[in-house]
């Protein structure tokens, strides 16, 4: 066992695509943490989402033995972090676990907005920062650079940034060596009182809820009692160990240690993920810091194709829930498409790898709705109704005004590209707040813009007008009153309530129209002509019509007066009359499922 002095806990912070992954496997190879027979690409990465995808979804912790050049033996606690913007609560929650954190930015790319959020996230912990230049073997690597823009971008000194390539293993020891020397030690408290923070956890069918820990003071091991403060709830250690990356069982955990700890506990439910362990006999008087609660900023409907499978749907992201706390879901009905539940996401790329983690890891064919965002409705007698659903907006006479939450983005763009992205940002009904250099031929835009306009296409649009070398990075802002409206599909009359949604009320007549010139297109014809309207309220804003199937009545009739043929297509004029009246319009489930994945375009 090693004493905290010779403990060093830290984790890998960087933008997208920057190397951290890649890094954390040269630092397990030169370590000798894994055995070379046993290494491959992406180690860490143990989702096929995330080797598929070379991103990082879930932080996973290792623990590695190094001999430093002091003669030393250490004991590193690395946690390798995601780098997308959806997942920072997941980044938030490791560096709270952590006494330090390297910094990794390519050396062609520079710092980029996530490294920048990042860096504050960091220093909000007291984390101390070692940065590493990486991919100095690229042609087009320009360290010389990022570290000028490290100094005027970050302020953080160019000269304590170590260079590296983690792909051909450059500055992998110098790396080693700097977090033995510049990143403190565990600092443990001195009344030996058991103290461990929860940052993690995972459900095992086999052996319950296993928890990722930080013993923050005495040492855990098998057979205690220990008390979960957030629920007051008492269990008993069935065993203790660190990660190789694999579950390495071990006689216990001592201060300054990283690692797991699986008791009894056998529901999702029982564990709060920031909580506080500690002994059930001698506990702690105070627990320690809780991490903020992560707030769903993106909404969206995921029902079942086979509606018999809603239980398992259900029970499946209950399951999820409790490796990714960030999911909240709670379950409503409609009427085209069944049961079903509301699920709240940190952002969209979080939806998207929730909905292929229930379809991969839990075998359920879902089908989700266009995504939405909550919006504070105040009512004429006072009241304040936050709604997350188009279906729940109350009556339009009931309404004083409709506030929709915004953003504050920082944009870190090419100089030559500014009059797009301001472009861009005034079609998404957004303002640029101010502008700042950024280093060389780079400038940050920080702009305000409702959250609902980025949700889908900005970032794309961001990456194509700056041919890549734009990078956004987003905060939650405060809610904003704006001019906004429910839009209603109406197909022969009736409201569809899957196709509604809340948009600006400049845009409604082109959204609307947009839909049903879809819709026309993928409803099939009947026997009655189809009346496709797009409404507020009463108000009708555009129209489309799909023709009826066409029959030949008089194909029967061979010569004869033309009074015959006249009464059989009077006849025919009349029942299609009646069928329209009663008539039922059939949409099918392809026409639901190519409105939602289309809508984002309109």
């Amino acid at each position: 066992m090693f004493p905290p002095a010779r403990i060093r806990n830290f984790c890998i912070i960087a933008h997208v695509d920057h190397g951290k992954t890649t890094l954390s496997d040269r630092l397990l190879q030169a370590t000798k943490t894994i055995p070379e027979r046993q290494m491959q690409d992406q180690l860490l990465d143990s989702m096929d989402l995330e080797r598929e995808r070379g991103i990082t979804i879930k932080a996973h912790p290792v623990t590695m033995r190094y001999e430093a050049e002091d003669g030393e033996s250490y004991q590193l606690n690395l946690i390798d972090t995601p780098g997308h913007v959806d997942f920072s609560y997941e980044v938030s929650r490791s560096l709270s676990a952590c006494e330090g954190a390297l910094l990794v930015i390519d050396a062609a790319q520079g710092v980029q907005a996530q490294t920048v959020a990042n860096v504050h996230l960091a220093t909000r912990q007291n984390l101390h920062l070692i940065p590493v230049i990486n991919k100095i073997d690229l042609p087009t690597a320009n360290p010389a650079a990022v570290k000028r823009q490290l100094e005027e971008v970050l302020a953080i000194p160019g000269e304590e940034a170590v260079l590296a390539s983690a792909k051909e293993g450059i500055g992998i020891a110098e790396i080693l060596e700097a977090v033995v020397r510049r990143i403190p030690p565990p600092q443990p408290f001195p009344d030996g009182i058991i103290r461990a923070l929860v940052f993690d956890s995972v459900f095992d069918p086999y052996r319950g809820v296993v928890l990722y820990v930080r013993v923050r003071s005495g040492e855990l091991a098998r057979g205690q009692k220990i008390l979960l403060m957030a629920t007051q709830s008492v269990y008993e250690i069935k065993e203790v160990g660190v990660f190789n990356p694999k579950m390495a069982p071990q006689e216990r955990l001592e201060a300054g240690a990283t690692g797991y700890v699986i008791a009894n506990m056998k529901s999702p439910l029982e564990v709060k993920i920031g909580d506080t362990l500690t002994s059930a006999h001698h506990p702690a008087s105070e627990p320690l810091a809780r991490f903020q609660e992560a707030r769903p900023m993106v909404f969206s409907g995921i029902y079942p194709l086979n509606p018999a499978d809603f239980e398992k749907l259900k029970t499946a992201l209950s399951k999820l829930q409790i490796n990714d706390p960030a999911i909240v879901f709670t379950q409503e009905s409609s009427a085209a498409l069944g049961s079903g539940l509301r699920c709240g996401f940190l952002g969209l790329l979080h939806m998207e790898i929730v909905q292929e983690r229930l379809r991969r890891e839990h075998e359920v064919e879902i089908l989700a709705t266009y995504p939405s965002v909550v919006y504070q409705v105040h009512l004429t007698n006072g009241k304040l109704l936050e709604v997350d659903n188009p279906l729940r907006m109350p009556d339009p006479s009931m309404i004083e005004s409709i506030a929709e939450p915004t953003v504050r983005a920082f944009l870190l763009i090419p100089t030559e590209r500014i009059g797009e992205i301001l472009q861009l940002v005034l079609e998404k009904r957004g303002i640029c707040e101010s502008t700042e250099s950024a280093g060389e031929n780079r400038v940050m835009l920080r702009c305000r813009i409702p959250l609902s306009e980025i949700l889908v296409d900005f970032n794309d649009r961001l990456k194509s007008l700056t041919r890549g070398y734009g990078s956004m990075d987003y905060e939650p802002a405060p809610y904003q009153t704006e001019d906004l409206i429910k839009l209603d599909i109406l197909v022969n009359g009736e409201p569809v309530e899957a196709f509604s949604c809340i948009v600006a009320r400049s845009r409604a007549e082109s959204r609307g129209r947009a839909i049903l010139s879809k819709l026309r297109e993928l409803i099939p014809r009947h026997l009655f002509k189809i009346a496709l309207q797009a409404a507020v309220g009463s108000k009708i804003l555009a129209r489309e019509d799909i023709g009826s199937v066409g029959k030949n009545v008089t194909a029967k009739c061979y010569g004869g007066d033309i009074t015959r043929k006249r009464k059989l297509l009077e006849k025919q004029k009349e029942g299609k009359k009646r069928m329209k009246t009663f008539g039922r319009v059939d949409i099918p489930q392809e026409a639901f499922l190519q409105i939602l994945k289309t809508e984002a375009g309109t």
